[in-house]
C-alpha cells in the first residue's frame, strides 16, 4: 500500500553525527518537525534552527516551500535564518579582516537565499553593507563579496533602488571608470548599475552623469567576454532609459568599435548574443521618428531635399536659380526620378511608414554613393521600351518593406538572440544596408524584364532575396553583396521549384495514399525519436533570472520512461548530466496533463507584457499529484517541440506541433521518394489492400503504363 500523499520520507544530516531517517508529516507544523529532530541530536533551543536542502542552492525550508520537498531529499539541520542573519552582521563589522572577509563570503552565499535575504535586510544589513563599500576601504575578495552580496540582496525586490546614495553610486561607477581594476570587481559594478538604470528612473540620471558611453565602449575591446557582456547590457539599459533626444546624440555613433565583440574566431555565449540583439533593436528604434513623420508639403526644407535630388541626378553643378523655378518646369525630371506624383512629389512621403525616413535614405545615396545612385537614375530615365524601374516609387516600398523586416520600432523579446553581425561594421549600417538593397531592387527589376504591372511581383522577389540573405549572418556588407549576388532572380525561382517538389508535386491521389498508409509508421518513428532527446535531457535556464549570473536546472527521463528526473545547476552543462546528479523526479504515473503557453502557472502574470511575447511561446508545464506544478521555458522552438510531443506522447497523447508536422511531412516524402525512385507512373489500384497490421511490410500493387 503506498505511503499517504502527506507523508515524505527524507533524511536529515548534523556535522559530527549520523543523519536522521524520518517521515515528514507535511500536516504537522515545521517548527514541530525542527524540535523533534533536535532532540534526537540532544540539541536545546529548537527555536534557533531551521532545515534547508543539503544540495544545491541549499536554501531554507519555510511554511510555504516545504511542499516542493520530495521522498529521498536531503536536508540540513542549521542554524534559523535571524540567527544567520544576526551573526554574520556582527562578524562582518569586527575588526579582524580574516573573520570579516569569511563573514562576508558566507554572506554572498547565503544572500541568494529570500528567507535569510529577509532577515537581513530587517536588521539594516544593506545599509551596512553600502557604508562599507562608500568607506573606500575594502579591497580585492572582500570588496568582491561585499559586492555580490549587496546585488543579490538587492535583486529579491524587498527595499527600493530609490534609496542608494549618491556617494555610493559614485564609488560603484569609480570601479567602472578606472583603468585598471579586478574583473570580478568590475563584472558586479556593472550589474549593480545596470539594475540602478532598470529600476530607478531618478537613479537613471545619476548614474548617466557618472557613467558615459565612450567609457563602456573602452570595456568592449578587452578579451573578457563577460566584462563585455556586462557593459553592453549597461549600454542597453542607459539606452532603454535615456530620453529620445539623448539617444541620438549618445548611441548613435561609434558603433563599429562594437566589432571588438563579435570579430574573431570566439564563439559568442547566448547571453552576450541576446545583449547584441537587444542593442541591434534599441539601435534601430531610433529610426522609429523619422519612419512615422510625415512630410509637410509646404515645409521648404523638405522640399528642398527633393529639389537636391533632381538637382545630382540632372544637373550635375549646382544651379542658383533652381528652386525658383516654376514647379511645372521640374514635372518631367520627377516622372524620370521615378516618383508616383510628378507635379508635388512630396505627396509620396505623407504616408508612414515610412514617412520621411524613405526621404532619408534616398538622399543618403545621393550624396554618399554618388556614381550608383546617378546611374540607377539614368539608366532607367533613359529607356522607352516602359521596363524602367521607377527609382522614387521603388526607394519608398523598399524602405518600408526593411521596416518590416528588421521590425523597426518593437521592442526587444526576452530570450531571443537574432542579432546581426553586420549592422555592428558600421556607423551608418541602416543607411549603407538600403544602398546594397535598392542595387539589388534595380538588378532584379532587369533580370524579372518587369514593367510597372509587375511591381509587387518585383517587391515580394526582393524581399524573398533579403529575407534568405539575412538568415545566413553575413558579418559584414561585403558578404551581404556576395549572398544577394548568389541569391539571383534564377536562383530564386530554382528554390521555390525544388520548394513546391517538396510540397505541391506530392498531392496527386497515388502519392496521397501512399502518404496515409507509411504515416502511422513515420508518426512512430518521431515519438520514438522524442523520448529518445527526452532520455537523453535538456537544459533550461531559471526562470525570472536576469541578471548575467546565469542560473540553470536539467531535466531527463529515466531510459524505462518511468521517471522525470529533474535538479539545480550551477552552470550549463557541455553535455548530459547523470542521474545522481539530480535530486529531484517525478514518476511519470503522477503526470496528469502538460499545458502550454498563456495555460501555465508561471506565464499568468507574464503572458500581458509584450516583451514577453516570445518567452510565451516557449513556455509549458507539466501538471502532477497531488496538485503540483514543474514550469518550463525552453531556450528555443525545436526544444520546446521535442519536449511537448515526448511529454503527449509519454501520456499516449497526440502530439500536435508545428515541427512534428514539419518532421513528418519531411520524412514522409524521404520515404515516398525511396519507394517512387524507380516508378515512372503509378495509378491507384481499382481495389486497394487493406492497410497490413504491420507497418513495416507493405503489399502495393502498381499498373506501370
Amino acid at each position: 500500500m503506498p505511503p499517504p500523499a502527506d507523508i515524505v520520507k527524507v533524511a536529515i544530516e548534523w556535522p559530527g553525527a549520523n543523519a536522521q531517517l524520518i517521515e515528514m508529516d507535511q500536516k504537522r507544523p515545521l517548527s514541530s518537525i525542527i524540535r523533534e529532530v533536535c532532540d534526537g541530536w540532544s540539541l536545546s533551543g529548537s527555536e534557533q534552527f531551521a532545515l534547508r536542502y543539503a544540495d544545491g542552492p541549499q536554501l531554507y525550508i519555510t511554511e510555504q516551500s516545504r511542499g516542493d520537498i520530495k521522498n529521498g531529499t536531503i536536508l540540513r539541520l542549521a542554524i534559523s535564518p535571524a540567527r544567520a542573519a544576526r551573526q554574520l552582521l556582527e562578524r562582518i563589522q569586527s575588526h579582524g579582516i580574516d573573520a570579516r572577509l569569511e563573514a562576508l563570503k558566507e554572506l554572498a552565499k547565503l544572500s541568494a537565499d529570500p528567507t535569510f535575504a529577509t532577515e537581513f535586510i530587517n536588521m539594516e544589513g544593506i545599509g551596512t553593507l553600502a557604508r562599507l563599500v562608500e568607506s573606500g576601504t575594502h579591497f580585492g575578495e572582500m570588496l568582491a563579496f561585499t559586492l555580490t552580496a549587496f546585488l543579490e540582496l538587492m535583486d529579491h525586490g524587498i527595499v527600493s533602488w530609490d534609496l542608494i546614495s549618491l556617494s555610493f553610486i559614485k564609488q560603484i561607477a569609480g570601479y567602472v571608470n578606472q583603468p585598471m581594476v579586478d574583473v570580478s570587481i568590475l563584472q558586479r559594478s556593472l550589474a549593480i548599475l545596470e539594475s540602478m538604470v532598470l529600476n530607478s528612473h531618478s537613479l537613471y540620471h545619476r548614474v548617466a552623469q557618472e557613467i558615459t558611453v565612450g567609457q563602456l565602449i573602452g570595456h568592449l575591446q578587452v578579451s573578457n567576454q563577460e566584462i563585455q557582456t556586462y557593459a553592453i547590457a549597461l549600454i542597453n539599459a542607459l539606452f532603454l532609459k535615456a530620453p529620445e533626444d539623448r539617444r541620438q546624440v549618445s548611441f548613435a555613433p561609434n558603433l563599429a568599435l562594437f566589432q571588438h565583440v563579435i570579430r574573431g574566431n570566439r564563439p559568442i555565449k547566448a547571453e552576450m548574443a541576446h545583449q547584441l540583439y537587444v542593442l541591434q533593436v534599441l539601435t534601430f528604434n531610433l529610426l522609429e521618428e523619422r519612419m512615422m513623420t510625415k512630410m509637410d508639403p509646404n515645409d521648404q526644407a523638405q522640399r528642398d531635399i527633393i529639389f537636391e535630388l533632381r538637382r545630382i541626378a540632372f544637373d550635375g553643378e549646382n544651379d542658383p536659380t533652381g528652386t525658383e523655378k516654376r514647379k511645372a518646369m521640374y514635372t518631367k525630371d520627377y516622372k524620370m526620378l521615378g516618383f508616383t506624383n510628378h507635379v508635388n512629389p512630396a505627396m509620396d512621403f505623407t504616408q508612414t511608414p515610412p514617412g520621411m525616413l524613405a526621404l532619408d535614405n534616398m538622399l543618403y545615396l545621393a550624396k554618399v554613393h554618388q556614381d550608383t545612385y546617378i546611374r540607377i537614375v539614368l539608366e532607367n530615365s533613359s529607356r522607352e521600351d516602359k521596363h524602367e524601374c521607377p527609382f522614387g516609387r521603388c526607394a519608398i516600398e523598399l524602405t518600408r518593406m526593411l521596416c518590416e523586416i528588421l521590425q523597426v520600432g518593437e521592442l526587444p523579446n526576452e530570450g531571443c538572440n537574432d542579432y546581426h553581425p553586420m549592422f555592428f561594421t558600421h556607423d551608418r549600417a541602416w543607411e549603407e544596408f538600403f544602398c546594397v538593397c535598392i542595387q539589388l531592387l534595380n538588378k532584379t527589376w532587369k533580370e524579372m524584364r518587369a514593367t510597372a504591372e509587375d511591381f509587387n511581383k518585383v517587391m515580394q522577389v526582393v524581399r524573398e532575396q533579403i529575407t534568405r540573405a539575412l538568415a545566413m549572418k553575413p558579418s559584414s556588407l561585403d558578404q551581404l553583396k556576395n549572398k544577394l549576388r548568389g541569391l539571383n532572380y534564377s536562383e530564386i525561382l530554382r528554390l521555390r521549384q525544388s520548394e513546391r517538389m517538396s510540397q505541391d508535386d506530392f498531392q496527386s491521389p497515388p502519392i496521397i495514399e501512399l502518404r496515409e498508409r507509411i504515416q502511422p509508421e513515420i508518426l512512430e518513428l518521431i515519438k520514438q525519436q522524442r523520448l529518445n532527446r527526452l532520455c537523453e535531457g535538456s537544459c533550461f535556464r531559471k526562470l525570472g533570472n536576469r541578471r548575467r549570473q546565469e542560473k540553470f536546472w536539467f531535466c531527463r527521463l529515466s531510459l524505462n520512461h518511468k521517471v522525470l528526473h529533474y535538479g539545480d545547476l550551477d552552470e550549463s552543462p557541455q553535455g548530459e548530466v547523470p542521474f545522481e546528479l539530480l535530486s529531484d523526479k517525478i514518476p511519470v504515473s503522477d503526470i496528469k496533463s502538460v499545458v502550454t503557453g498563456k495555460d501555465c502557472p508561471h506565464m499568468k502574470e507574464k503572458s500581458a507584457l509584450k516583451q514577453n511575447k516570445e518567452v510565451l511561446e516557449l513556455a509549458f508545464s507539466v501538471l502532477y499529484d497531488p496538485d503540483e506544478t514543474l514550469n518550463f521555458v525552453a531556450p528555443n522552438k525545436y526544444e520546446y517541440c521535442i519536449w511537448t510531443d515526448g511529454l503527449c506522447a509519454l501520456l499516449g497523447r497526440e502530439m500536435g506541433s508545428d515541427l512534428t508536422r514539419s518532421d513528418l511531412d519531411t520524412l514522409i516524402s524521404m520515404e515516398m521518394k525511396l519507394r517512387l525512385l524507380d516508378l515512372e507512373n503509378i495509378t491507384i489500384p481499382e481495389a486497394p489492400p487493406p492497410v497490413p497490421k504491420e507497418p513495416s511490410s507493405y503489399n502495393f500493387t502498381y499498373n506501370y503504363s
